[in-house]
């Protein structure tokens, strides 16, 4: 065995620039795979952060039909008892409140969707609160402050310190209007709270629109991450059961967003499908380099097999050989992949120049683009290029085993 290494590591150098041409290209391509799979991953939480931290969080409960028809006068009742059955149970939950009306600053005016929040609750339950782009979050006992969603402002024209009035509709039937002092505007989250997204605190919402308990939404998020969703999500409609019978519906953000939970699910399928066509490609690198090298080397393979080295021992010096040469470019491509991830984790990829905020289904995408290093980025690639290249040195090693040291001698003497 011991020789078997020093002949392939010897074997390496005398390769010159056909291997150093494959080692790079094996590298570049498992540093490509591995900044690639950052990326998709960096996508992907980018996506599920907006769904769940951004705006739906992770469970929500409605009375039935609500959904459906978004009527003023249909809430969950008898909030505090049950905000404290979920919280017992392992949730941590804020109420929401909701209400429709036109916002109105100088010449222009929007349809907007009014939610009230509680402040104190929601930034243990949703990370809205930190996606303000320009001014800052509402404060508590501000009950004139609101923050807008980013279309809404800009097609309002209003910066923060700018008032915008609303009219809507009281509870009882009447002309709700107030003016509100914009405290701050959000980047972009969802197409909905973009366009229509109008914030403020839910003792100024309830105050205007006249509706002192219950609440139209309950969002809900685990404290124990590890806890299952779908377990939680049963166990969640347990207690609103309990609680209401069957007038409230839980559900899951998956069952909100079935396209962006589909799409999270086969996030890994669509890595693999690029890992394998890259890999393929290399693969005909190698297997064409490996051709090569035993074709020139067939003097030499006919020699080892006169002097007595058995067609086992050939086939193991050139997956040694070529192993060599993977190991030497999964360190390179590793290295590199795992320099540019963590570059671009920290300063991403600008596409704003080319589309600017852009949406699938419903969900904005930030056009800074980060990546997300995590370890299955990092030996996916690797373990993947180690086995194609198996794969693709296979019938090369074959083949010099089966050399003839007198057919060798005979081919290359006649040369």
């Amino acid at each position: 065995m011991k020789l078997l290494c020093s002949l392939a590591w010897r074997q390496l150098w005398r390769g010159g620039q056909r291997s150093w041409v494959t080692i790079l290209a094996m590298a570049f391509s498992c540093m490509m795979m591995i900044l690639f799979s950052a990326l998709m991953q960096g996508m992907l939480l980018g996506s599920e952060r907006n769904v769940v931290a951004m705006n739906l969080g992770e469970i929500q409960i409605h009375a039935k039909g609500y959904l459906q028809e978004h009527d003023l006068y249909q809430q969950v009742e008898d909030v505090p008892q049950l905000l404290q059955q979920l919280y017992d149970a392992g949730f941590d939950v804020t109420p929401r409140l909701f209400t429709y009306g036109l916002a109105a600053a100088g010449l222009a005016s929007a349809g907007v969707e009014m939610r009230g929040v509680d402040l104190q609750r929601e930034v243990q339950v949703t990370e809205l609160y930190r996606h303000v782009g320009q001014g800052g979050w509402l404060q508590k006992k501000d009950s004139q402050g609101v923050v807008l969603g980013k279309k809404l402002a800009a097609s309002l024209g209003v910066n923060p310190g700018d008032e915008v009035m609303f009219v809507g509709q009281t509870a009882d039937g009447y002309i709700a209007d107030a003016i509100f002092t914009v405290r701050g505007v959000l980047k972009s989250v969802a197409d909905g709270i973009d366009r229509t997204g109008f914030f403020v605190s839910m003792e100024a919402w309830r105050a205007l629109i006249g509706v002192p308990e219950g609440a139209h939404a309950l969002v809900l998020k685990r404290r124990d991450q590890d806890w299952p969703l779908d377990q939680a999500c049963v166990r969640a409609k347990k207690i609103a059961s309990e609680h209401a019978g069957n007038a409230l519906q839980v559900q899951s953000w998956k069952m909100r967003m079935p396209v962006i939970a589909r799409m999270l699910e086969m996030a890994d399928v669509q890595i693999w499908v690029m890992i394998i066509i890259t890999y393929l490609a290399v693969a005909m690198v190698v297997l064409n380099a490996m051709l090569m090298n035993v074709f020139e080397r067939l003097r030499e393979f006919g020699m080892l097999k006169a002097l007595g080295m058995p067609p086992q021992q050939i086939v193991l010096l050139i997956y040694l050989e070529t192993m060599m040469q993977t190991l030497i470019a999964a360190v390179i491509g590793v290295l590199g992949g795992v320099a540019l991830s963590f570059y671009y984790s920290l300063h991403g990829i600008d596409l704003s120049s080319l589309a600017g905020a852009f949406t699938f289904g419903g969900i904005a995408f930030d056009p800074i683009w980060y990546a997300a290093l995590y370890p299955g980025a990092i030996w996916a690639p690797v373990a993947f290029l180690f086995a194609m290249v198996a794969l693709a040195v296979l019938y090369p090693a074959m083949k010099a085993a089966r050399t003839q040291p007198i057919v060798a001698m005979q081919r290359l003497h006649s040369r």
